[in-house]
């Protein structure tokens, strides 16, 4: 059995190493496009800092890791799929396949405005980024930031510790918007301010031109002008579907699955940032662009391929934020379900944010601020669907006995 990994990170790596274990004998090819070997996007913020090397962004740091396994990592930008010859084809020749897997992940989406393409102006999404990156966020330098949700406030964290000149624009009304509430997200702003860092919200930047020297001027929809030295763009992310154009594979934000990560053609796979798979809380399948759920997807539709019956039950959503050592986490349908009640804790001044969000009597959401301690708790209740019969009020009236509440409701304690 040949099975041919396209993509490199996290989905990849754990899809090469689940095949090894549940199929010994095969022949396992990981494709990536990048030069380095296998690396975390999300180590990159610590390579910032210099806390570690780049080879401790490496994912697995033994360099005969893959060779020991038996798993070839080939270097390489695939130009074409050709679902009916099994068969990729690479720059450099072709490769055939049994089993394939797409693991493309996804790529910064630049946003639409004058001179996003000047020099000066990055996303940090790869090992060379980050060395572009730190060759210019120097102490005292002026840095803008463009965009303040999840991958923005991570690199935020980076460069505050790099001691530059922190300027953050971020179009909506709050950081973080897709995993905070308004009260939250503006909680984790005062935040940042208060450690020097300036913070735009509501704002658009409309150009960034060039200046003396390196020097770069970003214009914002207030009419305000920013001198920087740096520019960082972090507007979000994009699934890598286009190597499937024309293939007659069904993909929509990303690619479809099933629950066995299947795709239209029964012969390819595909997991992480590129695949639209089933969420936990909603049923629904969509694409989930963090690690966790990469990993995952990447260990089911390996043992799939290896023809094992692995269901998928869908992938909580959870993110976990530190933000200049304030800890933000949220889970599920944070947001609310229709017809549901929560429960609230807030205490502005000294950071502390709690919501539970319920449906009848079970949890199915939680979004927090300051509080380290229930994070697991959280995530179980949500996930095993425990019912909290009476807890639920005793919650609404404390959010925080949500540990007494977890072990109340699973009969451990009477």
């Amino acid at each position: 059995m040949q099975h041919v990994i396209i993509g490199a990170g996290p989905a990849g790596v754990v899809a090469a190493e689940t095949l090894r274990k549940a199929d010994p004998a095969a022949a396992i090819t990981i494709v990536g496009d990048e030069p380095e070997p296998p690396y975390s996007r999300m180590a990159l913020p610590y390579l910032l800092i210099e806390r570690i090397g780049e080879k401790g962004t490496y994912l697995r740091k033994d360099p005969g890791h893959f060779a020991k396994l038996g798993i070839e990592v080939k270097p390489g930008r695939v130009a074409k799929v050709e679902p009916g010859k099994h068969r990729i084809t690479l720059e450099g020749g072709q490769l055939g396949y049994d089993r394939l897997l797409i693991a493309t992940g996804s790529r910064p989406v630049a946003p639409l405005i004058p001179g996003v393409d000047l020099a000066g102006v990055h996303p940090c999404w790869t090992l060379e980024d980050a060395r572009h990156i730190a060759r210019r966020a120097q102490p005292g330098a002026k840095v803008v930031l463009m965009g303040a949700g999840f991958i923005g406030c991570i690199i935020l964290e980076a460069l505050a510790r790099r001691r530059v000149e922190l300027t953050v624009i971020e179009m909506a009304d709050r950081m973080v918007p897709r995993m905070m509430s308004n009260t939250a997200g503006t909680m984790i702003k005062r935040w940042c301010e208060a450690k020097g860092v300036r913070v735009h919200t509501s704002t658009k930047v409309t150009s960034i031109e060039k200046a003396k020297g390196r020097a770069l001027v970003v214009r914002l929809d207030s009419g305000k002008e920013l001198a920087a030295d740096l520019v960082i763009s972090a507007t979000g992310v994009r699934p890598n579907i286009e190597l499937l154009h024309g293939t007659g594979i069904e993909v929509n934000q990303g690619i479809l699955t099933n629950d066995r990560f299947q795709t239209s053609d029964p012969d390819i796979y595909a997991a992480g940032d590129v695949a639209q798979g089933r969420d936990f809380s909603t049923g629904e399948y969509s694409v989930q662009a963090i690690q966790p759920t990469a990993v995952d997807h990447g260990r089911t539709a390996a043992l799939n391929m290896a023809g094992r019956d692995a269901r998928h039950q869908g992938s909580v959503n959870m993110n976990v934020l530190d933000t200049m050592g304030l800890v933000s986490s949220s889970f599920g349908l944070w947001m609310g379900a229709k017809g549901g009640v929560e429960a609230e804790l807030c205490q502005p001044e000294a950071f502390r944010y709690l919501n539970l969000q319920f449906q009848d009597d079970v949890l199915v959401g939680a979004h927090s601020i300051g509080l380290t301690q229930h994070v697991g708790v959280l995530r179980g209740l949500i996930q095993t669907r425990v019912h909290l019969k009476g807890w639920k009020e005793r919650l609404r009236k404390d959010p925080t006995r949500i540990m007494e509440a977890y072990l109340g409701s699973t009969q451990l304690v009477a």
